[in-house]
């Protein structure tokens, strides 16, 4: 088996959300976000090594609270680059190659952690693992001059996080120069020619971008089904 490893990118600045702090640090029912991310990888049947990639204006916010709050879980805390493109490659620098890494977004606490083992056995047998659930709205597509035509649904998935890897695959990929068509880590594998392995995702698997999912976070939460 290999040794497993994650790494949260937790950069972003949060606009569409909006509050006095970056969305990382908004608190979700008494605990800030990226505390709630971060534990989902402890208590695993396998320890994870976690590699916290954070941006110099979250930085400070989240040391701050670790030493209030006394949380004394053991990470890597490494600054966040200029996209998350940047982040991830910078974070790889802590990982060896030979193992399992999944990255996984900051702002995606809401995962069973048996899907989290799912998807780390998923890793050990394909290269390039993502979760992904079906479509299940119409979908339309809108031109510049407001005119929509419909587009067939079938087929299409939404992409989740972690999405994991071997992690010589993703460090061969990371290699390659910063492109705007990555949109996650999947697109950079893909890339460099590794085919994806999609396995099911999970629906309450949200991630939370404005004000009413972090509503919908608190209710899914207190619902005690996560």
């Amino acid at each position: 088996m290999r040794d497993r490893y994650v790494i949260i990118p937790a950069g972003g600045n949060g606009s569409r959300m909006g509050g006095p702090v970056p969305k990382q640090m908004q608190d979700l029912c008494g605990v800030p976000v990226l505390r709630r991310t971060l534990e989902l990888f402890t208590g695993l049947p396998f320890g994870v090594r976690v590699v916290i990639a954070v941006n110099i204006g979250v930085r400070p916010l989240w040391v701050d609270y670790c030493r209030r709050s006394g949380l004394m879980l053991r990470y890597v805390l490494t600054n966040g680059g200029m996209t998350r493109f940047h982040s991830v490659r910078k974070a790889l620098g802590f990982v060896p190659d030979g193992a399992l890494v999944a990255v996984h977004d900051a702002v995606r606490p809401l995962l069973r952690r048996e899907d989290i083992v799912r998807f780390y056995e998923e890793g050990e047998k394909y290269p390039a693992v993502v979760p992904a659930v079906p479509v299940p709205d119409s979908v339309r597509r809108l031109s510049g001059d407001g005119v929509s035509v419909p587009v067939d649904r079938e087929g299409l998935y939404l992409v989740q996080t972690p999405q994991v890897f071997h992690s010589e695959v993703l460090k061969k990929a990371y290699s390659a120069a910063y492109n705007p068509a990555f949109t996650d880590d999947a697109s950079v594998v893909e890339s460099s020619g590794v085919p994806l392995h999609i396995c099911s995702g999970s629906r309450l698997n949200i991630k939370l971008t404005r004000p009413e999912d972090m509503e919908l976070a608190e209710r899914i939460i207190a619902s005690g089904l996560v």
